[in-house]
């Protein structure tokens, strides 16, 4: 199978146990693990048996060795990852909601590795050795003026050599500050809209689309996907994440997938899920689905049925990374849904 590889920031998670607040969990103890959008998207294609590789860089220490020996427990190929002298590793702090309190994010990445590393000081040539498909989220060029130009750097190597790029969008309000005074809408759609020129397949959710490129949703999703593929004539293919939920505990998640040689909008079933465990990565382990079902030479009915059954399977995982088996992903996607013991 052929190689993907994917660009971004690897950071500590830290999550309050259960579903405590901040203040009730700290001073005391906290479950440390690490996250990323780029690094949760490699996770779950190398554990569904791609060869898979993840570029980013991080400080030169014992926590990004563990760090690193994680990745690679998993498959992971971090061959090309670069170890600095300057810059750390970046922490994001995770509080769980429940019920109808949602949850709640705090960042902690200024200055970290991947933040301050300049695009010059990839191998691009040596990275994308191989490559049929790239990977990047719209979060890595939130991160940092630098990060941007790394992110747009990284997929103009890859167009160029005819690699297929992915872009998921993942807008985050709280990221998009790198240049005051503008607001983070008008950053992030100023940003993004160069980037998604040299793009493939789109993936994200509405609010992504309507909040990163400025373009408004009536109701009608095969017409904000026929509209965004229009302004960026190199898209193929537009996928959506479509989520509806009632309560932290609670969500219907299903997913879309539009094919522009077709004029074609292509709809999952809706999963009803009403016990999420950990909803952080399932947009991840959507996208790794789409692309592992594009490199099976997967038909888009049958492609966006497969990524929807794996984000569906990722709310069941602690953590960001989908520890979900190709025969578990495509068990769901054909109704066996119940939760029955496997003996």
């Amino acid at each position: 199978m052929s190689r993907v590889v994917t660009v971004g920031e690897i950071m500590m998670r830290v999550a309050t146990p259960g579903h405590a607040r901040f203040q009730q969990a700290m001073p005391g103890s906290v479950h440390a693990t690490f996250a990323g959008a780029e690094a949760s998207i490699a996770a779950s294609l190398a554990y569904l048996g791609v060869d898979a590789a993840f570029v980013t860089a991080l400080p030169d220490h014992v926590i990004a060795d563990a760090c690193v020996a994680d990745l690679r427990s998993l498959g992971v190929e971090t061959q090309h990852l670069l170890r600095t002298s300057e810059g750390r590793l970046g922490i994001y702090f995770l509080e769980h909601g429940a019920n109808q309190r949602g949850g709640n994010v705090i960042y902690d990445r200024d200055g970290s590795a991947m933040a301050i590393t300049p695009a010059s000081a990839y191998d691009w040539e040596a990275i994308f050795d191989g490559c049929e498909w790239f990977v990047i989220s719209g979060i890595t060029p939130a991160i940092s003026r630098n990060a941007s130009e790394v992110a747009l750097c990284a997929v103009q190597e890859a167009q160029k050599r005819g690699i297929k790029v992915v872009c998921d969008m993942n807008y985050r309000t709280k990221l998009w500050r790198w240049e005051p005074p503008l607001s983070a809408r008008e950053l992030a759609t100023r940003t993004m809209r160069e980037l998604l020129r040299h793009v493939s397949l789109f993936v994200g959710g509405i609010n992504d689309a309507t909040a990163m490129l400025g373009i408004e949703f009536n109701g009608d999703l095969k017409a904000l996907a026929k509209q965004i593929v229009a302004e960026f004539p190199h898209l193929t293919h537009a996928a959506f994440t479509l989520r509806d939920g009632s309560t932290s505990a609670a969500q219907c998640f299903s997913g879309a997938l539009y094919e522009a040689a077709t004029d074609t909008l292509h709809s999952a079933p809706a999963y009803t899920i009403t016990q999420v465990i950990d909803r952080l990565g399932a947009g991840d382990a959507f996208t790794a689905g789409l692309v592992f079902s594009f490199l099976q030479h997967s038909n888009a009915p049958t492609a966006i049925s497969f990524a929807t059954a794996a984000g569906c399977l990722a709310h069941s995982i602690e953590g960001d990374y989908n520890y979900s088996t190709r025969a578990e992903i495509e068990a769901v996607m054909h109704g066996d849904g119940g939760g029955r013991v496997s003996r």
